[in-house]
């Protein structure tokens, strides 16, 4: 695969005095599925940020999919699936996957065979009309997913989305989204937990808004001479912070 979906080169983030990202250069290939993991603080949700546009970066060059982060021809090629639910949860679950289809001007035909196969797709038939208060954390978490795929992206992008949640629910997740990267889809996700991050194509670690190292799971345990991918975690996250 050599077509570049995402492309970060020498990105800083400034907070007033704060750097929330030192420089941090990586890319991602079309139909990859790129785990960003590293500590908290490290940068991932930034670098997120920054990537769908939510966040200016304050100096290097970030392209996604041929164009810059606030590039209103970015959107409908971008989902995005934070930390947080951002349903409205006044709103039902389909009410809430027709409000952003029509942010996208899905037109109504294409927009009700999207909403009735993502509602089977996240498994939320059964809860269409139920407002988002009265659903479980698990289900919020997939309205959530649906959410973010109502435009057709070509780019997933999922912020820790299996966050408290059950073992059963993450499974499910996880089978989505292989489905997904089978169908075509680029995914990137931030995670803690090391076994979803050995389910990637490649795993960049992120500490002080840096890249510390990026290749394959099992190259990196290889190269590390280590028996897992959490003793590679442990072993780079205690690097010192850039002077």
């Amino acid at each position: 695969m050599t077509d570049r979906v995402v492309t970060f080169h020498s990105v800083r983030k400034l907070y007033g005095s704060f750097q929330a990202l030192s420089g941090l250069s990586f890319s991602i290939n079309k139909g990859e599925l790129y785990g960003l993991i590293g500590p908290n603080g490290a940068g991932k949700t930034t670098a997120i940020r920054v990537l769908t546009g939510l966040n200016r970066h304050s100096s290097g060059d970030v392209t996604v999919l041929g164009h810059q982060p606030q590039d209103p021809k970015l959107r409908p090629l971008l989902g995005y699936m934070p930390q947080e639910t951002a349903l409205y949860q006044d709103l039902s679950v389909e009410e809430n996957l027709r409000f952003f289809g029509k942010l996208y001007d899905i037109p109504a035909v294409e927009l009700n065979r999207r909403v009735n196969d993502l509602l089977a797709f996240v498994d939320l038939e059964k809860w269409r009309s139920h407002v988002i208060t009265e659903l479980s954390g698990g289900m919020r978490h997939r309205a959530s997913l649906a959410a973010a795929l109502i435009p057709k992206p070509r780019l997933l992008v999922l912020d820790e989305p299996t966050v408290g949640v059950d073992p059963e629910l993450r499974a499910n997740f996880w089978q989505r989204f292989s489905e997904m990267q089978r169908d075509g889809t680029t995914i990137l996700i931030t995670t803690h937990y090391m076994d979803e991050a050995m389910r990637c194509d490649r795993v960049g670690l992120i500490n002080h808004g840096q890249l510390v190292i990026e290749g394959a799971p099992a190259q990196l345990i290889h190269d590390a001479n280590v028996s897992n991918l959490e003793e590679v975690f442990l072993k780079l996250a205690k690097r010192e912070a850039p002077q």
